[in-house]
């Protein structure tokens, strides 16, 4: 577990800072004196807890059959292992090369890694968090393949070179002992045979070792006498070669798409030469070449024929067919096509000796973006189901929201509906990886993560117990019509790619009300209903927003000045267009021929049928203007005590009554600050920029053509943030707009003359103003339905430097108010059934004569936070983020200690602030932005977690909280549990009388020092890990780290004992044998004279 360095800041310290917590103004100090804070510097602490997702660029893998882990390695240099269903590890070499493969050493709780740098490394797992104990750099040849056979500590390296190098894997030093090309294939080829391809022993003979080159040719070489007993040669290069567990024969695969299998005793010709997927000419001539097979597994059964499986070999003519594995077994053959391309395969046996019927029951098969394993043993080879949260990816990620201590019943809930949605067809049995334990220790509260994704779905997962399952999936896209083809896409659509990816989530868990906003301009609204529906009119709402002045000429963070422009009356006069049962009606073009009044999707006309789940209320989509495209949406939130959806682009905002399904509110920016806007602003430039800024795409660029598309969110052009302002709206700096950023539904004290909280929204722009309203919302349900809500604008409350990136409420003690919500029942009831809940709106004390303020907005933004007292709008506590960076990602966030400011900032500096006094109390530099991606999705929970996708297929989980640091390794399940190896096959009467069966091998005579000298000190240098074993088993702390050390030694030393135990036992049962013997003889030759002998 890495853990970082914390700059702890003493409180006394902070207030003398130049950036730390400004002086309270003066009538705020005798109310903010008397609020104790509880949150401490020692409460944080910053450390990675838990990576989930599909390893992302896969490139090898290795499967433990008796401990039953997998290990899978990836292009960056990192390391995932996976047991049984929750119990996952992620490891990372330092020096970031691609590991290009894994051997495990099966049942002993340790891993070798082969790099691409020419380095290999011994892992250590029997401990939570696996570390390297020894690592061997190769310094004049490059590793090619690696062999480390069953119960044996000398690993077989194979170089580029075709010479073979001999490591031992306790020690991690180099033999003596070295295979040359030059002397295995001796006088057979006139050239240099190529890399070594493969390195295997012969499963009845550990004496024996098989070397494949490249060019085709193999050698059977015999370690003994250091000489080749056969070598075999073929036209064709060699990918791959292996034996029948008799170690009578083996097969090679090659680059032609043959498969060529050979009798060990005879070198001259193959027993016989096929091609599987092969046209085979009736003139008898040979088949015509296909693909290469890649690799090729020879497994044996006791009952029955054997399997070969491959992949590859398909024939060229096959053009654009996705990638196979062939399984071919007797006169069948099966061909299974995956979905992505195919990085490796490995056959799992019930058996790890090689020289026994492996009787295959499954294979595990990696492709580039999946983990697949089919079952062997049922007819059709179906596959089973995967137990890990791999399918992270399935669409591209766009966005991510993550909910700690959520209601406890929806997770059920969405679990119930989800359920339903499980595929059929998997196989019967349970999945074969299942090594490992759970962890001991939980978190008491539960846990949700929401994605977002580039094809309109959005996933639910329960993420509870540093562990991850999906709950449930909705599609967006089905309230739209797909086209059939790119010829019909509709000319109105605004993205090039992904018209339906999802931008923006805003969630209740406590009302279950979902509202996502869509790059195409649109929002729609969801309620949850356990009861099926058939929709046959999806309400629409089509809103026409513009603003002809938004270009603000000098944007001044302090400046008071007002421009002339107009007040705004309290009550807005819309422009709206009444709810349409189907797509708009109005016409497409405006008297100048120019697109108008037209959504960018098709609505779906017939009817929807919608599942258990997430059901869709409202429809709402922005609309073309006089031939300019709908900004896309930077800001969204939902209330469900006010039952109000609000949103914001470039050109304004809009509030949506989901209720009564009407437009409430649709002003610019100017509107909203009435004769106090702060900047002078000019008519906007026709057609200036066909696009606005959005945070899914990587930039807009201000010298792109006026009819450039906006990019889709997955597009990878420009994977660098030096073109991104924030998560949310980007380039604000170059583009002078001023852009709706956030938005807080809450009752409170928004206007000075107030006295008692009314409801409200608060706004913030990209350019560091709050701006309030208040609204009158019906209070009973009946009104509710008939009554328009009202509203009253109360103009600006507070300016801060940068955009508004987050807003809060504390009560008068300074603890936060939760949000106002209305609690779930069942919108598909019959009306005589159905309980609406009253709203949940948090209490405000009377305010007295004295102190009239008994709030605080809490307002956070790209370079400062400001807490501000409510009503009278008094700044009593603010500080400076960042000087020289700017904050991407602000959350307040509340823990069992206190409530605080979570930040992260592009500069890769992770902070928490204290409320309401703004003390720092934690700044680590965690992560240096690297693309857009991090940016996007980084967000923080309550309970000290965080979360971000650290690549396109995985999510990175973090805590900053000191108490789960600590409790860290009793959470983290274990990868190591002690399992009995498997007795080794009975050789059998008469190949133990005869001389068959098995022939072991001595290899620490040959191979060790004394035999086989020193190797050369220039070939290799040894470099000790990190973590030798005391350093290793120490890495647990407290008293669980003593237990698990406790454990280890007693694992290890029963191990020993039960050694010394088997030894023990032969060599009675030998002695008894023997005594026998001598018994026998002596009655035999008893009474016989010396010369009858």
């Amino acid at each position: 577990m890495k853990k970082f360095n914390i700059r702890k800041v003493l409180d006394g310290l902070t207030a003398a800072s130049s950036s730390s917590t400004a002086a309270s103004l003066q009538s705020g100090n005798r109310e903010n004196d008397m609020i104790q804070e509880t949150l401490q510097s020692e409460h944080f602490q910053l450390c990675k807890t838990v990576r989930h997702g599909f390893p992302y660029q896969p490139s090898s893998m290795a499967f433990d059959p008796v401990q039953k882990i997998l290990a899978i390695g990836t292009q960056s240099g990192a390391l995932r292992l996976f047991g049984r269903a929750g119990v996952e590890c992620f490891c990372q070499h330092e020096s970031g090369s691609a590991v290009i493969q894994l051997e495990f050493l099966v049942n002993e709780g340790a891993l070798v890694s082969a790099l691409a740098d020419d380095s290999i490394h011994l892992w250590n797992l029997r401990q939570k968090l696996p570390a390297i104990l020894h690592s061997l750099k190769f310094n004049r040849e490059r590793i090619t393949f690696c062999h480390l056979p069953f119960q044996s500590k000398w690993l077989y390296v194979g170089t580029e070179r075709g010479n073979i190098h001999i490591v031992n894997v306790e020690s991690f030093t180099l033999s003596g002992y070295v295979i040359m090309w030059n002397k295995a294939i001796e006088l057979s080829s006139k050239t240099h045979p190529g890399p070594v391809v493969h390195i295997s022993d012969n499963p009845m003979d550990e004496g024996k070792l098989l070397i494949g080159f490249e060019c085709g040719i193999v050698v059977l070489w015999d370690l003994k006498s250091k000489k080749a007993d056969y070598r075999y040669s073929y036209d064709e290069a060699i990918h791959s070669v292996a034996w029948h567990h008799e170690g009578k024969q083996f097969v090679c695969s090659h680059s032609d798409g043959t498969l060529t299998t050979w009798n060990i005793r005879a070198p001259a010709k193959p027993a016989q030469i096929i091609t599987p997927h092969g046209k085979q000419p009736k003139d008898g001539k040979k088949p015509e070449p296909c693909k290469p097979i890649l690799k090729v597994e020879y497994k044996t059964t006791r009952a029955g024929d054997p399997f070969m499986i491959l992949c590859g070999g398909l024939s060229y003519d096959t053009v654009g067919r996705r990638a196979c594995l062939t399984v071919m077994h007797g006169k069948s053959t099966a061909v299974l096509e995956m979905d992505y391309p195919i990085v490796d395969f490995l056959t799992l046996c019930e058996t790890p000796y090689p020289n026994d019927f492996q009787e295959p029951y499954a294979v595990v098969v990696l492709l580039e973006k999946d983990l697949v394993l089919i079952d062997l043993a049922q007819i059709g080879y179906p596959i089973f189901e995967n137990p890990y949260p791999l399918s992270i990816h399935e669409s591209p990620v766009t966005c991510c929201e993550y909910f700690a201590d959520c209601p406890a019943e929806i997770i059920p809930a969405l679990y119930s509906v989800g359920s339903r949605q499980k595929r059929q067809g998997f196989s019967k049995k349970e999945w074969p990886i299942s090594g490992g334990n759970w962890g001991q220790g939980t978190l008491s509260f539960s846990e949700m993560i929401i994605t977002g994704h580039a094809d309109g779905s959005i996933k639910f997962w329960d993420a509870s117990a540093l562990m991850l399952q999906v709950l449930y999936k909705l599609k967006t896209a089905k309230v739209f019509e797909k086209p059939r083809s790119k010829e019909e896409k509709s000319s109105t659509e605004i993205v090039d790619e992904d018209p339906f990816a999802i931008q923006i989530l805003s969630w209740c868990p406590e009302s279950r009300v979902l509202c996502v906003a869509g790059v195409s301009a649109h929002v729609i609204v969801y309620r949850f209903s356990k009861q099926e529906v058939t929709t046959e009119v999806v309400q629409l709402l089509e809103v026409r927003m513009q603003c002809e002045l938004n270009e603000v000429e000098s944007p001044e963070c302090g400046g008071e000045q007002a421009s002339a422009v107009s007040t705004p009356g309290t009550q807005s006069s819309p422009q709206t267009s009444l709810p349409q049962s189907h797509p708009s009606t109005s016409s497409n073009n405006s008297s100048d021929g120019l697109r108008d009044n037209v959504p960018c999707l098709k609505v779906r006309s017939s009817p929807l049928k919608q599942s258990a789940g997430y059901q869709v209320e409202l429809l709402i989509q922005l609309v073309w203007v006089s031939g300019e495209p709908p900004q896309q949406i930077t800001s969204l939130a939902v209330n469900s005590a006010y039952s109000l959806v609000a949103f914001g682009n470039g050109n304004g905002l809009a509030v949506i009554d989901y209720l009564q399904k009407t437009l409430l509110l649709n002003m610019s920016i100017a509107e909203l600050y009435g004769s106090t806007d702060p900047h002078h602003r000019q008519p906007r430039s026709p057609r200036k920029t066909r696009q606005p800024s959005a945070g899914l795409c990587d930039g807009n660029d201000a010298s792109a053509a006026p009819e450039e598309k906006c990019k889709s969110p997955t597009d990878a052009r420009d994977n660098s943030f030096s073109r991104s302002r924030s998560s949310s709206v980007t380039s604000i700096d170059r583009e002078s707009r001023e852009v709706i950023s956030s938005f807080y539904f809450c009752d409170s004290l928004s206007k000075k003359s107030e006295t008692v909280a009314v409801p409200s929204l608060w706004i913030g722009t990209s350019l560091g103003s709050m701006l309030a309203i208040a609204l009158t919302v019906p209070s009973t349900p009946e009104q509710r339905m008939q009554q328009p809500v009202g509203v009253a604008f109360c103009g600006p409350v507070v300016r801060l430097k940068g955009g508004i990136l987050r807003m809060a409420q504390l009560d008068f003690s300074g603890t936060l108010l939760p949000h106002v919500y209305e609690s779930w029942y069942e919108p598909n009831a019959p009306e005589e059934e159905r309980e609406r809940p009253q709203r949940r709106r948090p209490t405000s004390p009377p305010s007295s004569q004295e102190n009239p303020d008994c709030q605080y907005a809490v307002v956070c933004s790209e370079k400062q936070a400001k807490v501000v007292a409510m009503p009278s709008q008094n700044c009593v506590y603010e500080h400076n983020i960042t000087e020289t960076s700017f904050v991407l990602r602000a959350d307040v966030v509340t823990m069992t200690a206190g409530v605080g400011i979570a930040c992260f900032c592009a500069n890769g500096h992770i902070m928490t602030l204290s409320l309401p006094s703004l003390r720092p109390l934690l700044d680590v530099n965690y992560l240096p932005l690297t693309d857009m991606r991090i940016a996007r999705t980084f967000c923080f929970s309550n309970q000290g977690q965080a979360l971000y996708l650290t690549s396109p297929t995985e999510i990175q989980r973090i805590t900053y909280i000191q108490e789960t640091c600590d409790n860290l390794q009793e959470m983290l399940g274990e990868l190591f549990t002690p399992v009995e190896t498997p007795e080794a096959p009975n050789r059998g009467f008469f190949k133990g009388l005869f001389g068959g069966g098995a022939q072991s091998l001595d290899r620490e005579d040959l191979f060790g020092e004394v035999s086989a000298g020193k190797a050369s000190r220039s070939l290799a240098q040894h470099i000790p890990g990190p973590g030798g074993m005391e350093g290793m088993k120490g890495a647990a702390s407290g008293v669980v780290g003593e237990l698990a050390r406790a454990r280890i030694a007693l694992d290890e030393r029963g191990q020993k004992l039960g050694e010394l135990e088997e030894r023990t036992a032969g060599m009675m049962a030998s002695a008894d044998s023997f005594s026998k013997h001598a018994h026998d003889m002596m009655l035999k030759y008893k009474d016989k004279k010396w010369y009858q002998l």
